[in-house]
């Protein structure tokens, strides 16, 4: 069975089709002249081929560099608010990063933005945090506690905060105590191990007011993952 090529660009036959190619070439040039070194040394080494001949060839390769080049370009480039020291998404001009959570049970980490690109990792617990750290269209670019990254779909994203109890102590046998009030000093509601699960009601700066189950305390900052240090959520 022959190979098929599903580039876009890969079903042309026309009479003009070597004047079509070149002029597409310069274009395709141009944008990797201002827009690969953002994709890395790998995309412009694919996109920069010697002759017309190698070019046409592997069109679709030089295709995909420059593709992978404007999206590199498209997810790093500033947004109107960074001018101003903040980083916002180019979709929905939320800031950048930000903390949110899974909806489901069930949510696939892709290798890129779109369901053609390989699922890398399946996610199993609802309401974990997660970072996202880039937008594209309808999709975000998330980082867990353990730092695996990927893209997934913004409706399997709820903004309902939670966060994960020291998800990076070594040792499992750790507790960190929920009290009663924000003070070191207030009575012990509950001895919490690392990675659990806690939705967050509110935090000052320095303390979190969270519920574990059906018990509420408070928990200092520094000891959860899925709020930033010094940041206040209402």
């Amino acid at each position: 069975m022959a190979d098929v090529d599903h580039s876009p660009f890969a079903k042309t036959s026309i009479k003009g089709e070597k004047v079509f190619y070149i002029s597409l070439l310069n274009v395709i040039d141009r944008m990797i002249a201002k827009l690969a070194p953002k994709a890395g040394p790998a995309a412009w080494a694919m996109a920069r081929l010697p002759s017309f001949k190698d070019r046409r060839a592997a069109f679709p390769a030089h295709a995909r560099a420059v593709m992978a080049a404007v999206l590199a370009a498209a997810l790093t480039a500033p947004s109107p608010a960074s001018a101003a020291g903040e980083l916002t998404g180019t979709v929905t001009g939320l800031p950048i990063p930000r903390y949110v959570s899974l909806k489901t049970d069930q949510v696939n980490l892709r290798e890129g933005p779109s369901k053609e690109h390989r699922t890398a990792w399946v996610f199993r617990r609802a309401g974990l945090p997660v970072e996202i750290t880039a937008e594209f269209e309808t999709w975000r670019r998330i980082r867990d506690a353990e730092g695996t990254e990927g893209w997934v779909l913004h409706s399997l994203l709820s903004g309902r905060r939670t966060a994960l109890v020291v998800p990076w102590s070594k040792n499992r046998d750790e507790q960190i105590m929920l009290l009663e009030r924000a003070d070191e000093r207030a009575q012990v509601l509950a001895r919490l191990n690392p990675n659990v699960l806690a939705s967050v009601k509110g935090c000052a700066g320095s303390w979190c007011r969270v519920t574990v189950g059906e018990i509420e305390g408070f928990m200092r900052q520094d000891r959860l993952w899925g709020v930033y240090p010094n940041e206040r959520v209402d």
